[in-house]
């Protein structure tokens, strides 16, 4: 479990919204020995300590992790709270449909959350998680570096893990990146894959192993489909959402300053002002340290600001910005 800097309180993360992802993230968060505290925030609050009671059951198997369902004042001393509350994506939604609803919900519950704990950060996990991104930084008033999107670190990983099937390799030595939405206009930056620092088409050329544009397309088209596909199957995802979440969540309380494509509000990225999408950013205890800037070509420079407009219009539909 990871210390308490200086003899400071315990490590403790908020999760606001107990249901799939909510629930999820919490017990991967447990497994992972990160925080010596959780508290799990819902509406509903009988489903909320059922949950904790669940996961108390499991800590003895983990460590010494305090477990409970609380309200918002339990957000107070959290270095993280993670937002993952709002209504369900039907099978007729894309994310976008949810702006409306979603961000309702958000502008209930981010005030709250901010009144509380003004000094922690927020990490944003519902969907539309671009729009909600910046819809939690204006209702929160907190710096941009303080709100963090879970964006495209799940159509990252699933990218590099369709891409290292394609060429036969371990995903983790694939180096590929999704950039803009977290949705139909997201762009994966083809001009930069590589594979064992290879250049993709080099190692494509080397190996066999198909690199042309249709092929890239067609792992493209999954990755984008990745998440209807599942949900098609079972209702909804939240495994995936929640690794990538206990990933922002290491690299936050372990100060790792790691490089990550998360969601952000960006400002002159690519040309790119005042809408939240993802790009890759340097997180660390502090949240988002900076961004990464990518050399894109001039195609995936031009589809990232078209990824940018449709955000953009999208954030014109939310009831409270």
């Amino acid at each position: 479990m990871a210390e308490p800097a200086g003899g400071a309180a315990p490590v403790k993360v908020a999760v606001v919204g107990a249901g799939n992802v909510g629930a999820t993230y919490a017990y991967a968060l447990l497994l992972s020995g990160l925080a010596a505290e959780i508290v799990l925030i819902n509406r509903n609050r009988d489903h909320a300590e059922g949950e904790a009671m669940d996961l108390t059951h499991a800590a003895p198997f983990t460590g010494p992790t305090r477990i409970w369902a609380g309200g918002y004042d339990d957000c107070a001393g959290a270095a993280l709270t993670v937002l993952t509350a709002g209504a369900p994506q039907g099978d007729s939604d894309s994310r976008l449909d949810l702006v409306e609803r979603n961000g309702a919900i958000f502008a209930e519950i981010v005030p709250e959350v901010v009144r509380h704990n003004p000094d922690g950060l927020l990490l944003v996990a519902s969907n539309p998680v671009d729009v909600l991104t910046y819809a939690v930084w204006k209702q929160s008033g907190l710096p941009r570096s303080r709100v963090i999107g879970s964006g495209t670190i799940l159509d990252t990983a699933r990218l590099r893990a369709l891409l290292g099937q394609h060429v036969g390799v371990d995903p983790q030595a694939v180096e590929a990146r999704v950039i803009g939405e977290h949705g139909d206009s997201q762009v994966p930056v083809w001009s930069l894959a590589a594979v064992a620092g290879i250049p993709l088409t080099v190692f494509g050329n080397a190996t066999g192993v198909a690199t042309d544009a249709a092929t890239l397309e067609e792992i493209a088209s999954q990755t984008r489909k990745a998440g209807p596909a599942v949900a098609e199957r079972k209702g909804a995802t939240y495994y995936g959402v929640a690794a990538g979440l206990v990933r922002i969540t290491e690299a936050v309380l372990r100060d790792e300053h790691a490089v990550l494509t998360v969601s952000t509000v960006v400002d002159g990225y690519q040309g790119v002002d005042d809408v939240a999408l993802s790009v890759p950013c340097v997180v660390g205890r502090s949240g988002i340290e900076r961004t990464v800037a990518l050399p894109l070509s001039d195609a995936e420079a031009a589809a990232f600001r078209r990824s940018a407009d449709v955000l953009r219009e999208a954030i014109g539909q939310l009831p409270s910005v």
